[in-house]
């Protein structure tokens, strides 16, 4: 099966409404619609930022899609500081963050959290990206596939082998965060393998077919094409390089070159 790879840009939380709306025009310029034919390019702002960049989009015809870096598992009430579902879905979100490392972290998210959080997701149509990974003693025990089977289990309890399809799984090994450090591309694949290999065994062979799982962790334009060449990673999430314009459109071109058999990064 054919999966469109995908290459999304969490911004985390930088940028000032005007930086973001810069970012996105350079990005619109810089991407030609070659790359974008090949490959979906999404970039996750922070909340603030996400109509204007929706605004800009629009009235630009830009061919990025937009999307969240995390929601409530409540659908409203009071949850002061949260943001629902129903919020992301009438700002046209496509995707929302679920479980990233730095969430389960500094706020404490369990599986249990996520599972909700990837409910509430689906429950107004947006396409949940699962987010699974590794500490660093935990790969240096050997641990590291059983660990992130066990989150996946955990995350996707009681979602649907239909939901699992239209869902995209990131893994993102924490030790590779923002640390400069990457795993190397057998590393990578060997994870990713055992996740699709983990959504066979849940749901069946179609399913794990279709789901896109995709590797996030310091991925920079000079490692991104050895990554996607690995048959279970079907495009990056991709953090401190979004932010910069040539770095981002330049890692999305290689992408899409590495998918049509070519070593154009802008043909």
């Amino acid at each position: 099966m054919t999966r469109r790879p995908l290459i999304a840009g969490n911004w985390k939380m930088n940028l000032t409404h005007v930086e973001a709306v810069e970012l996105v025009r350079k990005l619109g310029a810089a991407l030609p619609d070659a790359v974008h034919d090949v490959v979906e390019v999404a970039v996750l702002p922070a909340f603030p930022h996400l109509h204007p960049v929706r605004t800009v989009l629009a009235t630009e015809q830009l061919r990025m899609v937009h999307g969240a870096q995390d929601l409530a598992p409540q659908d409203g009430g009071a949850y002061t500081g949260d943001v629902s579902g129903p919020m992301l879905a009438a700002l046209g979100c496509r995707y929302v963050l679920v479980g990233h490392s730095e969430r389960r972290e500094h706020h404490h998210e369990d599986d249990a959290l996520v599972n909700a959080k990837v409910h509430a997701a689906l429950r107004h149509r947006l396409t949940p990206l699962v987010c699974v990974g590794e500490g660093l003693g935990v790969r240096e025990q050997g641990r590291h596939v059983e660990h992130c089977r066990a989150q996946l289990d955990a995350d996707l309890t009681a979602v649907t082998p239909a939901q699992v399809a239209a869902s995209v799984i990131a893994y993102e090994p924490v030790w590779a965060i923002g640390t400069g450090r990457v795993a190397t591309p057998d590393d990578a694949q060997q994870v990713c393998g055992a996740l699709r290999e983990r959504v066979a065994e849940r749901c069946d062979a179609a399913t794990a077919g279709a789901v896109r799982i995709l590797y996030g962790g310091s991925v920079k334009a000079d490692n991104v094409a050895e990554l996607v060449a690995r048959p279970d990673i079907d495009g990056a999430l991709v953090g401190g390089a979004s932010l910069d314009a040539d770095e981002f459109s330049r890692l999305c071109a290689i992408t899409a070159g590495r998918y049509r058999g070519s070593t154009d990064e802008h043909s």
